[in-house]
């Protein structure tokens, strides 16, 4: 086997019933010469012993576990201090590698020399029989698509809505200062806006990298917005990924950022609100947006007149 080109990071906690489908597409992919550090964090089901019997059949595997959950961050961070290759990545241990993925995305990096390289993903959603992949969802695009070779995100703010960890590859010398929060759910959001305002110059491409997998079960951590203490750390981490873009001065990335949020973040939230026993979790809905409403760059921002209105609830 050839010395490994690129490291990708899997943690997981209880996804058994996933765990094989996801190390079944880094077996699968076009470019052989990978690292896979798989991180156990915590289980309580056959995760360790899935993981264990993938690097007893094959050498690229190494398993990392941790005798109590220390969440995705943790699982994260403690993996990186193990990276040793030119290149890195993160797949959740319960989503799938498209077959091309590293070949694509390390090939990219190749060429330009970029920092980093963000690609597309796709939902997958149980359909009854199997999880069934869905197209690519517009604000994906918009960050991905066309391809644009060495940007930054000055030129191209609409790559801010991409803030999630696994759609790119990295350059490991890239992640040398970089880590995640931990203790909290959506730490990659805070990360992904740091990755684009300190990069000399990052890649994205149109390609479908990751099919991300919304559990039947509703188990997801992106699922559980109805708890209030999921619903604090996810507005925890869009404030505090504003704030990475407004300490850049990446005014265009706020209102590209805002444009999003109000659209697609806002109205589950507000219906969630409208309806929720605890009267913490309007009030924390409710002053977030005020938050959103006082920021110089909302006035640019595209507010639907629905929203507008509902705003001022």
């Amino acid at each position: 086997m050839p010395a490994p080109l690129v490291t990708v990071i899997v943690p997981g906690r209880d996804i058994a019933d996933f765990a094989p489908a996801a190390l079944d597409s880094l077996r699968a992919q076009t470019e052989p010469s990978w690292r896979a550090i798989l991180v156990d964090d915590g289980s309580r089901d056959d995760t360790g012993g899935i993981f264990e019997a993938a690097a007893a059949a094959d050498p690229r595997f190494t398993v990392l576990r941790h005798a109590e959950a220390r969440g995705l961050g943790g699982a994260r961070n403690a993996a990186l201090e193990l990276v040793d290759t030119e290149y890195l990545g993160f797949l959740d241990g319960d989503d799938e590698l498209t077959p091309t993925a590293l070949e694509r995305m390390t090939g990219t990096l190749a060429a330009t020399g970029s920092d980093f390289v963000a690609g597309a993903y796709v939902r997958s959603r149980w359909d009854g029989e199997r999880y069934a992949p869905g197209r690519v969802q517009p604000w994906v695009a918009a960050a991905t698509d066309p391809e644009r070779l060495g940007t930054t995100i000055f030129a191209h703010p609409a790559a801010s809505a991409n803030i999630v960890a696994w759609s790119k590859i990295s350059r490991t010398a890239f992640w040398q200062e970089l880590r995640f929060p931990e203790g909290v759910a959506y730490e990659d959001q805070i990360v992904a806006q740091r990755m684009y305002t300190t990069a000399r110059a990052f890649d994205v491409i149109p390609d479908v990298v990751v099919q991300w997998r919304l559990r039947e079960d509703g188990t997801s951590i992106t699922q559980g917005k109805h708890r209030l203490r999921v619903l604090r750390d996810y507005l925890a981490a869009l404030r505090g990924g504003i704030a990475v873009l407004q300490q850049a001065a990446a005014h265009a990335a706020i209102v590209a950022r805002l444009d999003l949020i109000l659209a697609m973040d806002v109205p589950p939230l507000q219906e969630i609100a409208g309806t929720h026993s605890d009267p913490a979790y309007p009030a924390a809905v409710r002053a977030f947006l005020e938050e959103l409403e006082a920021l110089p760059e909302f006035a640019d921002a595209r507010v639907d007149p629905t929203l507008a209105a509902a705003l001022r609830w």
